[in-house]
């Protein structure tokens, strides 16, 4: 049996209450190990030591703050291929895509490293004579991180290394599903130049130690990916203390694909963006609203694409899509066929379980169409390589059936004119517009979120960030009169 991964708690490597199993999703056979699970007491001294040691972690200057940081992101990025192997070897996405996102995650770290050179604040004069006014920003504490699985490193940095650069104290709960790349994340910065109890991993299930953690009075902000009924319990959870919150949830992305549109890239971009990550992506193109007058060279184009992408084993090189994570994401997915069709909805291809040399959740990239705006299947978040076409006659149709959602994260359009691109940019409602690109991908220097049920509170990523993870502070100095 493998030897059980640990937690890391008030700068101690500690053995849990108990352990789960972690497998690879592209081959069953192959334990990738045992990690320990936190207890209610272990959660309650990393709490206290978070506490303590962001006092402490507050006291440090900025050009050592941004050596830490700059440390954890180089050996990251050197680290890439090692580390996006394993991350690959646990979530299942192809080996490129796990390196590339390890890679990113260290860049998170890099440009964070800057940001505690940057906070500059803000003097003004009061309108009073002799008085001067300072704004500055200050950390806001203990923060409570719970990432997701599907981009287990690089969604966790992107709350870690800002929480870090603006002076507080992190509890992580990964998600139970990839507990491998969460332990390989705190082993690079259980190892840094911070006090102990800065950074704590707590590994558990959301049920136990997550909610625990997110109704504790002890911590002061609160930064979740997930969900949108998980979401909802958080938020209920975290309002009787009045802890700051913020919140990425569902989705349900719309591309719009336009009569002048270029199908080669609309084609290109539906694609990838429907089925990349197998996908299990909160910026997936599950809805393709596509004007009658391409429509059906459209769709044929796209089966075409989808029946001819190489689903295999994350590791082969040849994998343009590996397997979903887990038991239930597959037979959730499944679920979801059976419903589109029993809602009319005409399954062109895939959708299927696949048999490949290895036992592993292997599905086959499946394209609905025939769809209308209000099925399910078009209403509801699947997390799945599915997406579905909907026809319409005019953009203003399209804007429309783009616009009709509970969700409100990426949106995109695939069109020549520079017009309608201008038009759509400033009316999807959406936080994330994407012109002739696939509605997933991202940049980290830049603001993410979306509206509605999409996102609660302030933005994530690059000087955005400063808005969750600081406090503002305004002080009023009266200088006197020189003698």
């Amino acid at each position: 049996m493998a030897s059980c991964k640990q937690n890391y708690i008030a700068g101690q490597w500690v053995s849990g209450e108990s352990e789960i199993k972690n497998r690879n999703p592209s081959d069953l056979t192959d334990l990738i190990g045992m990690f320990a699970q936190a207890s209610a007491n272990q959660l309650e001294t990393a709490l206290d030591a978070a506490a303590k040691a962001q006092r402490e972690w507050a006291t440090y200057g900025i050009e050592r703050k941004y050596n830490v940081l700059m440390a954890i992101g180089n050996e990251l990025m050197a680290r890439a291929p090692e580390l996006g192997e394993l991350l690959s070897r646990e979530e299942g996405k192809p080996l490129a895509e796990g390196k590339g996102e390890v890679f990113r995650a260290g860049q998170f770290f890099t440009y964070y490293a800057a940001e505690t050179l940057r906070q500059i604040g803000d003097n003004a004069d009061s309108t009073r004579p002799g008085i001067e006014v300072d704004v500055r920003r200050e950390p806001v504490g203990v923060v409570a991180i719970i990432s997701p699985w599907n981009f287990p490193t690089a969604t966790a940095s992107w709350k870690i290394a800002p929480a870090l650069a603006f002076g507080n104290a992190v509890l992580w709960k990964p998600a139970n599903i990839t507990p491998a790349s969460a332990v390989a994340l705190t082993e690079i910065i259980a190892k840094q130049d911070i006090p102990d109890g800065l950074f704590n991993l707590v590994m558990g299930a959301g049920r136990s130690v997550g909610q625990r953690l997110v109704e504790s009075p002890k911590v002061n902000a609160i930064s979740f990916t997930g969900s949108v009924p998980v979401g909802k319990g958080i938020a209920m959870a975290a309002i009787p203390n009045l802890t700051k919150i913020q919140m990425e949830m569902g989705s349900k992305n719309a591309l719009a694909v336009m009569d002048d549109g270029d199908l080669d890239i609309a084609v290109a971009v539906a694609l990838g963006g429907a089925f990349g990550g197998s996908g299990q992506k909160c910026t997936a193109s599950s809805r393709l609203v596509v004007h009658a007058a391409v429509h059906d060279e459209f769709v044929e184009r796209l089966v075409a694409g989808a029946r001819a992408m190489k689903v295999g084993h994350a590791f082969a090189e040849d994998t343009q899509m590996g397997p979903v994570v887990s038991e239930q994401q597959l037979n959730e997915n499944l679920g979801y066929v059976e419903i589109g069709k029993s809602e009319g909805a005409e399954l062109l291809c895939g959708g299927e379980r696949l048999e490949m040399a290895t036992n592993g959740y292997y599905m086959s990239p499946g394209v609905f169409a025939g769809t209308s705006n209000d099925m399910r299947i078009n209403r509801e978040e699947m997390f799945a390589p599915l997406t579905s076409v909907i026809k319409v006659d005019s953009y203003d149709e399209a804007l429309a059936v783009v616009n009709d959602t509970n969700f409100g994260l990426t949106a995109g359009i695939v069109t020549r004119s520079l017009a309608r691109a201008t038009h759509f940019r400033r009316n999807a409602r959406s936080g994330c517009v994407m012109v002739n690109l696939p509605t997933a991908g991202t940049d980290y220097h830049v603001p993410f979120g979306g509206r509605g049920d999409s996102s609660y509170g302030p933005r994530e990523q690059g000087s955005y960030a400063a808005e969750f993870y600081t406090t503002v502070k305004t002080a009023y100095i009266a200088s006197g009169t020189p003698e």
